[in-house]
């Protein structure tokens, strides 16, 4: 299962994103999603799993939940905005969600990809809406296989050539 991941599109669906998410099986959204439609665009790709963030109205808040839990391919997945955790970082993320096995989330605008406790995957896709912080717009694809740890991967979106998928 191939899973395309982002985060703080604050309404802005890059083209470079309908590239990169071509060939996904399913779409995490990590919150501040911008309006609902996005969401819908999204889905057009692939089944999207979403998430409220701090600056989402109400129509994305009537949506999607506050932390979404599900499980892909046998891996336990938790996506959460991370707002409700200050500046959120993967131990305090792992903390929070101990059973979780895969764990996404947005909020810092800042791409990450961690292994904690050796087992749990954290990844922070960056934010995929406006570049911030000097950083550019990211997203994220991970790869599921029942019984192989996951292998993921953060992908910058402006530098992306969009030639790869083809």
């Amino acid at each position: 299962m191939r899973l395309g991941i982002i985060s703080d599109t604050h309404g802005k669906l890059r083209p470079e994103v309908l590239d990169v998410f071509a060939e996904v099986d399913q779409i995490l959204h990590g919150g501040d999603v911008g309006p609902a439609e996005l969401l819908d665009r999204l889905a057009e790709l692939a089944p999207v799993t979403a998430v409220y963030g701090n600056v989402d109205g109400l129509e994305v808040r009537k949506r999607c939940p506050k932390v979404a839990r599900l499980e892909l391919d046998g891996f336990i997945v938790v996506v959460t905005h991370g707002d409700q955790f200050g500046s959120p970082t993967p131990g305090i993320l792992h903390k929070e969600f101990p059973d979780a096995e895969i764990i996404v989330y947005g909020h810092t605008h800042r791409p990450q990809l961690e292994l904690v406790d050796q087992t749990v995957t954290v990844m922070n896709p960056g934010s995929a809406g406006a570049a911030r912080f000097g950083v550019p717009p990211s997203v994220g694809i991970m790869e599921l296989e029942p019984g192989i740890p996951p292998r993921a991967r953060l992908v910058p979106l402006l530098e992306y050539p969009r030639q790869q998928l083809r």
